[in-house]
């Protein structure tokens, strides 16, 4: 003869059905492969032979990834900026959300060149490897504006 379950054993019953169901599903943003765009990659003309900043938008049509690092034949040392209430702040890394965009724009996130190896003109080109975790490495060229130039007007 069977017993009947008590509240308490149901209740423990349902709660590890429903956590076992849970690990079943998958979080399609973590676990779908990203699908990066970069676009409207410049940098303004350098007004210092020593220091650059460089601005591009990272588009996402797929699952999360991570900025890790930039690296270029200009600089051994290119660095990733935030600027929280009107302060540079250096960072060691930047999400990509699903279906998302990464910005890095004048005012906001930027990178930041030092130590360059020559001061790059208006006109030239400077080569990029954007490092993201998943992705892997994604190889960007940025040309050089002039140094007020606006992506806004294209001016």
């Amino acid at each position: 003869m069977r017993r009947p379950m008590g509240a308490a054993a149901l209740t423990a019953a349902a709660l590890t059905l429903a956590l076992a169901l849970a690990g079943c599903g998958s979080d399609d943003s973590a676990s779908s492969k990203p699908e990066l765009r970069v676009t409207g990659a410049y940098m303004p003309a350098p007004v210092a032979d020593t220091m650059a900043a460089g601005f591009f938008t990272v588009t996402n049509s797929g699952g999360t990834d991570t900025l890790t690092s930039v690296t270029s034949d200009l600089s051994d040392d290119v660095t990733l900026h935030s600027t929280k209430g009107g302060a540079m702040e250096e960072e060691k890394s930047f999400a990509i959300p699903a279906d998302g965009t990464l910005a890095f724009a004048s005012g906001g996130n930027h990178l930041m060149f030092e130590k360059l190896s020559h001061r790059p003109r208006e006109g030239e080109k400077v080569s990029l490897t954007l490092h993201f975790a998943r992705t892997g490495t994604v190889k960007v060229s940025m040309p050089v504006k002039s140094a007020t130039y606006n992506p806004k007007t294209g001016h």
